[in-house]
């Protein structure tokens, strides 16, 4: 079957488009944003991809168009499709009649974290000899010498091998509450119908689409409400948005996972950065010692421990697991290391979009830098998330970068509200209106010590190579 993606180097269409070529499928795309580390990924998969939505790209007409929840009525491609009778579905929809049916589905939800822990619960079951199938909004790094490993995790999505006694294996998903399509506009992960469940924090979030939080919470029930009674809930102890939420009814047992004696699953810092923690379940203990920092990487850690144990993966075997795991793309990676006279400058890339995941990289940064005095941190920031463009976040942009040392926003043309208004007088932060302007202010200024870490959730024109280049030639 020929299926043709549009919006296809998304993170999620494009991890799709991978399942859907590892079935056996041809597929093609088309999309505008297309930049690495996904389009490089469809490339090296054999996937043709088309500039723009155009209907000559549905020329001749595929078996079944899979549209990505950007396209919007009027786009010249989506109108094509409509007037000629092409099939087509929402991805959510394609990955649950295609994939999911008949699977034991472990879906990780929340504002934050969802590609991170993801990607540890996959690894982990993956680790322990299980051939899960997964798909992640991201791409993973593996840094093993295990053949099998690195065949499993040479893309963002797998279909995975392994057949437990009824069903036809697990399968790990990245379970967003954004809208499925421009026809579809219930949450994507009400499609998955998962068995094991986290739900790893909630607040407010994609503005353009959501009203208020209770809307959120609202798509969040949907999702509960699917949950089997012998299935499993897993959510931090103590947070009031997703108690709120499961107040509203729930028919699955439920484990919580914190740092207090009343949690089921009990985390404990055994370094300050969070690059060692302690866990224990019962009289089940375990310890972590991995390359990740921040306690938003641990409880990450904790529930995907959790949920790996719900289906038979023993607490020491998840520990050794991410004992042993690399992390992912644009989640605190080193990109760059230009080496100075009397140090070296590292550049890292962060996926950072809202003002609690900012703040919370910024802690584990701070943390993980604390033994060098005479680094300073950089944070360079781009409000590109559409919560960030519609300046629903405004007021919390400052307080979220106050931890670093320097904080330069990035303030794009096209915006309709003033970044340099939001942020005021705070200290040490500026606004820059072009990506050059910011290279050479950074260029002009850091220290030969110092970290750069550059947060934005789309291609940023490039500046991290650039940025390496100029450090480098400086």
């Amino acid at each position: 079957m020929h299926i043709h993606f549009l919006g296809i180097c998304g993170t999620f269409m494009g991890s799709l488009a991978l399942l859907a070529r590892e079935l056996g499928h041809t597929v093609t795309g088309s999309d505008t944003a297309i930049y690495p580390p996904m389009s490089t990924q469809l490339q090296t998969a054999g996937v043709d991809i088309m500039e723009g939505y155009k209907a000559e790209h549905l020329q001749p007409a595929p078996d079944l168009v899979v549209v990505g929840n950007v396209c919007k009525r009027g786009m010249e491609a989506v109108e094509y499709m409509l007037n000629n009778r092409l099939r087509y579905t929402s991805g959510p929809q394609f990955l649950s009649e295609h994939v999911l049916q008949n699977r034991h589905v472990l879906a990780v939800a929340g504002t934050h974290g969802k590609t991170t822990t993801t990607t540890m619960l996959a690894w982990i079951l993956q680790y322990a000899g299980i051939d899960t199938g997964f798909l992640i909004g991201g791409v993973p790094l593996v840094s093993t010498d295990d053949e099998r490993l690195r065949k499993a995790f040479k893309h963002s999505s797998h279909l995975g091998t392994d057949k437990t006694s009824d069903k036809d294996g697990y399968f790990v998903i990245e379970a967003d509450e954004y809208d499925s399509a421009f026809f579809d506009k219930r949450s994507k992960f009400v499609h998955y119908r998962p068995a094991t469940a986290i739900l790893n924090n909630l607040e407010y979030d994609h503005a353009d689409i959501f009203a208020d939080l209770n809307a959120i919470q609202t798509q969040f029930h949907h999702m509960i409400r699917m949950i089997p009674s012998d299935g499993k809930i897993i959510m931090p102890n103590n947070t009031e948005s997703l108690e709120e939420t499961i107040k509203k009814g729930y028919w699955t047992p439920i484990w919580r996972a914190g740092f207090d004696n009343q949690s089921d699953w009990q985390g404990k810092l055994l370094k300050d950065d969070g690059s060692s923690f302690g866990i224990q379940f019962g009289n089940d203990k375990g310890e972590v010692n991995w390359s990740m920092s921040g306690l938003h990487s641990v409880n990450n850690g904790l529930v995907a421990i959790a949920a790996a144990y719900h289906v038979g993966v023993s607490v020491e075997k998840a520990c050794e697991a991410l004992s042993n795991f690399a992390g992912i793309k644009r989640r605190m990676e080193l990109v760059g290391h230009v080496a100075k006279n009397s140090g070296s400058i590292e550049v890292y890339d962060d996926f950072a979009h809202h003002p609690t995941a900012i703040e919370t990289t910024l802690d584990g940064a701070k943390k993980r830098f604390a033994n060098n005095f005479n680094r300073k941190i950089w944070a360079i920031i781009e409000p590109r998330s559409n919560t960030m463009k519609l300046g629903t976040h405004q007021g919390l942009l400052a307080p979220s970068a106050s931890l670093a040392d320097h904080v330069i926003w990035y303030e794009p043309k096209n915006l309709d509200w003033s970044v340099k208004n939001a942020i005021g007088q705070a200290k040490n932060q500026i606004v820059l209106n072009s990506v050059d302007d910011i290279i050479n202010y950074v260029v002009q200024h850091i220290g030969q010590e110092d970290a750069v870490i550059i947060m934005s959730n789309g291609g940023f024109e490039g500046i991290h190579g650039k940025l390496v280049k100029a450090l480098t030639d400086k």
